[in-house]
């Protein structure tokens, strides 16, 4: 079993992962990322660290291949919007609901994709993870079939980051949102907002 510094789920292009690679520099990380074009990337990006996993799959509740949606590499320059290569989701309606005045996103720029899915549990086996410094979480949504499914009992995590944003749907907080802090709070973690869409869990010693 091995000891993990970064694990990011949703990984992108690793630009924003600097600061954390860093950090962990002397770990194991893993950086997670489904969509081939962000992957070639992430690979990039982080060439100079020596102890990274690249995984090239989506972390979900079940081990599954799936439908996953992304907006299309030719797409991107047309929209003008550098985060839109980021908003890749399980849900077609999710990249939709992000068309305003200054984002004319339609069906014709989204691409769809078989992709592989490990539930967390499989996440864990695949790679003998004991413990995480950092576990990261931007996944456009999916963020409560993910850590509702992680026995926080059973592997020890430090820090959880993850995006709030599209808890319950796009734009939501609600009910599900409510359950995983309940969840953590039972599990002894500290919460609080690192900003206005995302909540850093941690753990109290």
């Amino acid at each position: 079993m091995h000891d993990f510094g970064l694990v990011s789920i949703g990984s992108h292009t690793g630009y924003w992962l600097q600061n954390q690679l860093d950090r962990f520099r002397l770990k194991k990380n893993i950086l997670i990322e489904p969509v081939p074009y962000n992957i070639i990337e992430l690979k990039e990006n982080v060439s100079k660290y020596q102890n990274v996993i690249i995984e090239e799959s989506a972390i979900s509740n079940n081990d599954e291949m799936v439908p996953f949606y992304f907006i299309k590499r030719a797409s991107i320059s047309k929209l003008k919007k550098h985060w839109a290569s980021a908003i890749g989701s399980f849900d077609k309606s999710h990249l939709l609901n992000h068309r305003s005045k200054r984002f004319l996103v339609s069906e014709d720029d989204i691409e769809e994709i078989k992709i592989k899915c490990l539930s967390f549990e499989s996440l864990i086996k695949k790679y003998s993870i004991k413990s995480i410094d950092r576990l990261m979480l931007d996944v456009e949504g999916s963020e409560f079939k993910i850590l509702n499914t992680i026995d926080l009992k059973k592997i020890n995590i430090s820090e959880i980051f993850f995006e709030k944003k599209h808890f319950d749907g796009y734009m939501k907080q609600g009910d599900k949102f409510d359950k995983i802090k309940k969840k953590l709070i039972e599990n002894q973690y500290e919460i609080k907002n690192a900003d206005d869409e995302n909540v850093l869990a941690v753990l109290k010693r």
